[in-house]
Order: structure tokens, then sequence, then C-alpha cells
């Protein structure tokens, strides 16, 4: 099934709006970069204002997950603090699914900036009959870009009541499709998976966009 909404809108590069959530964590400790990667500058945008335009192009409703949510009231998006608290990115999506109004849930962390909206529908249209859908690349997960029913909610917080914070820990318990990388032909995913966890990689980020950038003027 695709869960494209008949009749609902295109974004400015059109895409589809479906009938899904798009949840950001936001929530992280920020230990590596020394302050609020959210809010850190990629060209002319914040992090974070990139990641909520991007998933606005395929969701048609967006959820931030953070335990600061007085900073995020100005983009105009739902915005809730973790339920269960103190136990990561897993306590934010648990938080976010609790708060989504659709069945499918497309969960990313803030410190993506080039988190891809083609990506983010191609993954939705795989979650019939699923729980999970996760993208594989090799032998590596990516379970922070992924689709999560709100199935998983009862899982999750079983792992949160135990103090069990790894991301897949609960994958056992649910019905998984794991997505190849291969199917995303002519997409550089080690760009779209890309976090900004660092200064050096958010120069990189930075110099990415200042490259783009200087291509579409060349143009």
């Amino acid at each position: 099934m695709c869960l494209t909404a008949v009749g609902m809108p295109r974004g400015k590069t059109g895409v589809i709006f479906i009938q899904a959530t798009g949840i950001i964590l936001a929530g992280g400790k920020n230990s590596r970069m020394g302050k609020n990667k959210a809010f850190l500058r990629v060209g002319n945008q914040r992090i974070i204002d990139r990641t909520v335009a991007q998933l606005q192009q395929c969701c048609n409703q967006i959820v931030i997950v953070s335990n600061e949510p007085d900073k995020y009231t100005y983009l105009g998006v739902e915005v809730v603090t973790d339920i269960i608290p103190g136990l990561g990115p897993l306590s934010g999506m648990h938080a976010g699914l609790q708060a989504a109004d659709n069945e499918y849930s497309l969960v990313t962390a803030c410190d993506m900036p080039f988190m891809d909206p083609q990506i983010g529908k191609k993954l939705l249209d795989e979650a019939e009959g699923y729980d999970v859908v996760v993208p594989r690349i090799g032998d590596h997960l990516e379970p922070l870009f992924a689709v999560y029913a709100r199935t998983c909610v009862e899982p999750i917080e079983e792992c949160l009541r135990n103090s069990v914070s790894k991301i897949i820990a609960f994958y056992p318990r649910v019905k998984v499709k794991y997505v190849d990388g291969s199917a995303y032909q002519g997409i550089k995913l080690n760009r779209v998976f890309m976090n900004v966890n660092t200064p050096e990689e958010l120069e990189q980020a930075r110099s990415i966009i200042q490259q783009q950038e200087s291509g579409r003027q060349k143009k």
C-alpha cells in the first residue's frame, strides 16, 4: 500500500505529502559539539529549520521531541518532551510515536542536514505490513532515519522500563523490513545519512552546501 493521501498538495520539490508523521529527535546531550546541534547553521539555515522544511515535503504532521521545548516553538510545529526520560533517542522515539496522529512515522535526528524527503517517502511506501522499515548500508543500519509504526510503542516502552537504551533492542519483538542501500541508486547515501557530531563534521557539511550553492550559480 502506498501511504500517499489522495488530493493532498505537493511540496515545493514535487514530493507528495502523505499521511505520516515526521518525528525529529532533538534531545541529545551534544557533548562532542559543545552546543545544541539543532541550531547550528549550515548554509543560510539552522539544521533544525532545514529538517522541518524537508519533512514537510513528505509528511502531513511534524513532531519535535526535546526537553527544551520553548526553544522550538518559533517553528510552528508540535513539540513534546520525553515521557520516560534519560535513555537517549529511544526515549524520544517513544514520546514522538505517542504524539503521532498517524499510524506510521518517519523518525530522524536533528543533526542530519542532508535528510532527503524522497528517501523518506520511499521508506514510508514500504511500510505496509511492517512495524519498522530501516535502511541498511552493508552491515550498518540507519535506525535514526527510519519508519516506525505506532505498534512499536509497547515494545519500546518495555525496553525503557528495563533501562535498555539501545535503539534496535526492541527489533526482535516487531516485524522489521530492511531496505538495502542499493535501492537508492543515484543518491549519495553517505551524505543523506551524515550526522554533524563534531566541529570537523560541521565544517564538512558547510563545505558541501557551499559547493552546491556554487554549482547552482554557475548554471
